[in-house]
Order: structure tokens, then sequence, then C-alpha cells
């Protein structure tokens, strides 16, 4: 199957400007900076646009090679390596963690904590690599070591701090959304194959698959090219340049920034989109197999626990016949296999001023308006 082309057609015109009218008020209104957004089924780009800037003190208007922090959409790109080894008989989802890491043996849950004592218990079973992958392993969303960015440990490291402090709650009773749960997966990478993490993404994904400009450290040429990031003033009326602060800076900086697992990549609309085409077509992108079917069919399917009402599965929340994932700047990614449909969604907004939050609806909205209108 041949890569997606430069939407050309009529119907992609039509459905750029209809995402643009959608969104321009939101530019407008000064709700959000600007946003690339790219709509696509798997060989065909129906829509790729950019709307407002990347840059409004300079007034440099988005473009569509900018880059994004895509924060927590590295989760599912994470989660998909894993499964990669799963596939060669590497790893099982059913394993304890510990088999592949073994600082988590002995871990215990906190059953009783306040600011006098901690009463521990031994878990039920000890956290499993599917409870890794689905947030349910009891893990906390980081340690406190972790400070004050998150990129300031080797992963060895900063996945070892997860052990440190107890369990939350007993492995696969509960949700919780957990960035220690997929540094960990990303550090059984590093264990299982022999290789740094970093490196087995770079060569059984990012290489291959031709996301040349998706990055845990942008160059300074790409560091030129990444949209301003922007928070609501203090007093919620206007929106104000900020850095990412819970990066490191400066971001090409190998020696005092590291890749995370859970949230480090930067990324493009196009990037993005490779990745989800290949999510889409069950594994597969350019007549290459990634990912096994089954694996995906696992990873886009809920894998929590049937008493636990949050629909995760491995690295992506779960919807009927869709999954998506965001990041903290109110990026997002959506593959829609019911529709044969991939939607990017990328902004840099740390933090939403009132009315901010209808701007993704209405991407979707407008996705949807062109598709009706076409059908």
């Amino acid at each position: 199957m041949a890569s997606p082309q430069r939407p050309k057609s009529p119907r992609a015109a039509r459905m750029q400007e209809r995402i643009a009218t959608a969104l321009e008020p939101f530019v407008a209104q000064g709700l959000v900076a600007g946003a690339v957004t790219l709509v696509t089924t798997a060989d065909e780009v129906l829509s790729l646009g950019t709307i407002g800037w990347a840059d409004i003190a300079a007034r440099h208007p988005m473009e569509e090679d900018a880059l994004f922090w895509i924060a927590s959409q590295t989760k599912p790109i994470t989660c998909t390596a894993l499964m990669m080894l799963v596939d060669e008989g590497k790893v099982s989802v059913d394993d304890p963690i510990e088999k592949y890491l073994p600082e988590f043996k002995g871990m215990m849950v906190a059953v009783e904590q306040d600011d006098d004592h901690v009463l521990l218990r031994r878990p039920a079973h000890p956290p499993t690599v599917r409870e890794a992958l689905s947030h349910s392993s009891g893990l906390r969303f980081s340690s406190p070591v972790e400070t004050p960015t998150l990129d300031r440990l080797p992963l060895d490291l900063a996945v070892r701090s997860h052990t440190l402090l107890p369990l939350l709650s007993e492995p696969g009773s509960r949700y919780q959304y957990s960035n220690s749960g997929t540094n960990t997966v990303g550090r059984i990478i590093e264990v299982v194959s022999g290789l740094p993490y970093e490196q087995f993404m770079q060569e059984r994904l990012f290489t291959p698959l031709g996301m040349n400009d998706t990055t845990f450290w942008p160059s300074q040429a790409q560091c030129a090219r990444i949209a301003k990031a922007y928070k609501p003033n203090a007093d919620m009326t206007a929106l104000e340049e900020t850095p990412v602060t819970q990066l490191r800076y400066p971001l090409w900086d190998r020696t005092a920034r590291f890749a995370m697992p859970a949230g480090g990549l930067f990324s493009t609309a196009r990037d993005v989109a490779r990745f989800c085409r290949m999510i889409l077509t069950r594994g597969t992108l350019d007549g290459r197999r990634y990912v096994s079917e089954a694996s995906v069919a696992q990873m886009t399917t809920k894998q929590t626990a049937a008493g636990v009402p949050e629909a995760y599965g491995f690295g992506w929340s779960v919807a009927e016949g869709a999954c998506l994932h965001g990041g903290a700047c109110f990026t997002e990614m959506k593959v829609d296999f019911t529709q044969g449909l991939v939607s990017v969604w990328l902004v840099q907004n740390c933090g939403l001023l009132p009315g901010a939050e209808s701007s993704r609806p209405a991407f979707h909205q407008a996705v949807a308006q062109a598709l009706a209108s076409a059908g």
C-alpha cells in the first residue's frame, strides 16, 4: 500500500475548509494559538491543514511540519514496542513485572496512610506486565525523585525509584493513571531486548515507519520548528507563552535529559498519523508488519478488569470501535476502526482558558459533518 499523498481532491479541500471554519473562532478569540490537524484513511489523506500561530508574538503562522511535545501520546507507542516483544515470545503480559525487573520483588500495598503512619500488606499477587500496560498495577503517577522535571533521571534509576514506595492499590483492582507503569514497560523493553529503550524505539518503530521527526531530543534545527506553548494568564483572560515545565532545557541535550517512555516524545502530525495508520491497519504499514493483529486487538480493547469502570487497553483509552490518547498540552490522536479513520489534533495549550476545551470537539464535529456531506 502506497503512503498517502498530500490531499488534492475536492473532497479533501472541502474538509480542510470546513475544519478551518470551525476552528477560526477559537484562534480569533485567543483561546487557541494555533493547531495542525490531519485526517486520513488507511490510504488517503482527507485533510492536512493548519490554523493560527506557531508563535503569536512573532506572528509566525502555524506550519504543517511544526513539532509538538505529544507527551502522553508516547504511551501507546511505547506499549506497541513492548507488544512486538510479546509477539516474539520474549515477554508474556501475564508475567509478574519482577520476572524481568527483580527490584519489584516484595512490593507492598498501602492499606492505610496519613501524615503519621502507613499500614502495609502484601498484595494478593505481584503487579503484572498486563497491569502496567493498562494503568492497573497500583503504581503511583510518578515518584518524588522525578522532580523538578520528569526527564531528569536515566530510565533504570527512574523505574527503580518507583519501587521505593508502596503500591496505592491491589494490582488489577483499580485504574490509576500512571507514568510509572509505562516507564516500567519501557525498562522491560530495555532488559529483554538488550538495547537502550530509545535505540529500540528508533530501530524498530521510528525509522522503519518513516517517523523522521519523532524524537526524545529534538535537534536545534527541529527546535526552531516547535510550536510555542501557551498557558492561561493569571486572571484567565488571555494566553501567555510558557516553557513546558515538565521538561528540562535545552531539549537537545542528551547529557541532561533522558528518554521518558510515558511522555517524552516530540513529533509532527504526519509522523503521528503514520503510527496511527499502522494501528488502523491492524499492525501493518506499506506492506510491512510491525505487530500482530492479535496484539493490536489486545492494545485497543478493554484490558482493565471487568469491575473497573475505566476502559483502557494497552496504552490506549478505548471506546466502541475506536481507541485514542491525548497529551498534557491538549493534543490527541484517534483511531476509529468503525469508520476506517485516523484523526490527529496537535496544539500546545498548557492549561485551557474557558471555552478552549470546545475546540477539539469542534474539530471532530467538522470532520463528521464533512464525511456526512460527502457520503
